[in-house]
């Protein structure tokens, strides 16, 4: 099988998608080009009310295609509408068969590269009489901030129980093993104190803090796990002995049981500084003390390897003269939503971008097409299972 794609109108949608401007929150005017662009395909587009859920300017966008063959199965194929800062001004420059940017901005093939041949592959079946079952095509929003759009998405509008989430960076690769990740608060209580005056009456939360943050395990811990504090707030001048210091962190791990472990650790350490710290002032004690809040942001991707969705994508990539990697990664995204809160069965399909979050992002046309190509076949070898 060839790649058959519309070359030039793919590169164009890319470009055009990369031009608009969608932070998370701020989805709106890509939501209104894809809206637009879905309802000349000949479909109803429905927008969900995330987005007021989120504070942002849109919601989740669902566009629903028939199928051509009876009792074939639904396949979901998603992508996500907002893209990292910086991209307030886009200047995608073409260089022979890579697009890239001019060192400004971010590029959003995170996610636009999805967005893009997820159009092209239905636009493909459709026009060339492709055979192929019901398609549920769905654009969130918010992701990058925490897989918010697919959290607040109802996911019994969708007829689907298997598909494929494009997002992520090479091509011709299937993650189907992603972390879950638990978000750390600590709030560390100390005494204030005139810091020249009687700085021994008071407590510092700056150095129960960086106590703790000293004997904690963070960065890489294992294959599986990664712990990062990645901010810290407190104090209120120099010449106070600072009585709070809020520190925030996560911890991600594909194992369960280390991410309860690594999540238990992180709270030990402050426990412990904290405990360490007593004054008495005037006859009475005071004692540095820690608030914990733990909130489990997302469940792990976990898509034994063989899941229908993993043959199938697998021979559609062999199908187009490809070979099919099936790996692990230690992020998540939307199908670990949907996988986990849902029991559906859903990957997550590489589309090419390349140094995703940075201003050196970019992406070859070659792989652009490939990805669009891998979805034209799976959804036709979707119609014969």
């Amino acid at each position: 099988m060839g790649d058959p794609v519309v070359v030039d109108r793919l590169v164009s949608d890319f470009l055009s998608l990369v031009r608009i401007s969608s932070p998370s929150r701020r989805e709106g005017e890509v939501a209104r080009w894809l809206t637009g662009t879905l309802q000349g395909m000949g479909v109803r587009v429905d927008v969900d009310d995330a987005g007021t859920k989120l504070s942002g300017d849109t919601g989740n966008l669902l566009a629903q295609f028939p199928g051509t063959v009876p009792d074939a199965p639904a396949l979901l194929l998603c992508a996500h509408m907002d893209t990292v800062v910086p991209c307030e001004r886009i200047t995608p420059v073409r260089d022979g068969d890579v697009i890239r940017t001019d060192g400004t901005s971010v590029l959003g093939g995170d996610d636009k590269a999805g967005v893009a041949a997820i159009l092209e592959a239905v636009r493909i079946v459709r026009e060339r009489g492709i055979p192929h079952g019901p398609i549920d095509v769905l654009f969130t929003v918010c992701e990058e901030q925490g897989l918010f759009g697919a959290k607040h998405f109802d996911i019994g509008r969708l007829r689907a129980r298997s598909g494929v989430v494009l997002d992520c960076d090479g091509v011709d690769e299937l993650i189907v093993q992603g972390p879950a990740a638990n978000k750390v608060l600590f709030t560390i209580h100390g005494l204030e104190a005139h810091a020249g005056l009687c700085p021994e009456q008071g407590i510092s939360a700056i150095k129960v803090a960086g106590e703790a943050i000293a004997a904690m395990r963070v960065g890489r811990i294992d294959e599986e796990t990664t712990a990062n504090l990645g901010t810290i707030q407190g104090g209120l001048a120099t010449n106070i002995v600072p009585n709070q210091v809020i520190v925030r962190g996560e911890t991600r791990s594909r194992s369960d049981v280390k991410l309860r472990q690594q999540t238990d650790h992180m709270i030990e350490c402050f426990q412990t500084a904290a405990g360490r710290h007593r004054v008495t002032v005037e006859g009475r004690e005071h004692a540095a003390r820690v608030d914990v809040k733990v909130t489990q942001d997302y469940e792990r991707l976990n898509v034994p390897a063989d899941r229908g969705i993993v043959r199938l994508m697998r021979r559609a990539v062999e199908g187009r003269g490809r070979e099919l990697t099936v790996r692990a990664t230690g992020v998540g995204c939307d199908a670990n939503i949907f996988n986990g809160r849902h029991g559906l069965e859903v990957a997550n399909l590489g589309c090419g971008m390349r140094q995703i979050h940075t201003v050196n992002e970019w992406i070859a046309i070659e792989d652009l097409i490939g990805t669009a190509s891998t979805l034209v076949e799976a959804l036709r070898l979707n119609a014969a299972r």
